[in-house]
Parts: structure tokens; sequence; C-alpha cells
């Protein structure tokens, strides 16, 4: 899958999330989901785009781009 990394970081600040609570509740260190919210991460394992999802609770298509 390939993450939207502004999708993600839109949806995290919407929610008033810190990446640190994103950090948290996924398990994947806080430098990698920065890379991967300012789109320095272009491809990533689907379920870790699946875990991403869920912490925010919403779909996995909210904060991927289509191919």
């Amino acid at each position: 899958m390939t993450p939207d990394g502004p999708a993600i970081r839109r949806v995290r600040k919407a929610q008033n999330m810190s990446l640190r609570t994103l950090q948290n509740l996924t398990g994947y260190d806080r430098g990698y989901l920065s890379r991967m919210e300012r789109g320095l991460i272009r491809k990533s394992a689907d379920h870790r785009v699946r875990t991403i999802a869920s912490a925010l609770q919403v779909k996995p298509a909210a904060i991927t781009q289509e191919e």
C-alpha cells in the first residue's frame, strides 16, 4: 500500500492525537510515523497501514493513495 502521509497527519491532528499517542497505539517508532507523514516512506507493508488506520479509527482507503 502507498500511505498518504499528509492524510495521516490531517486525520491524526483532527483527532488531537500526538505522534506519541499514535506510537503507543500502533507500536511503531515515532520517527517512522513522522517520516511516513512527511512522505519519506512511499511504500509500506499492508498490515502497517491497516494498523495505523485502525489506531486512527478510519478505513485504510482514507490514508492511502491509489496507484
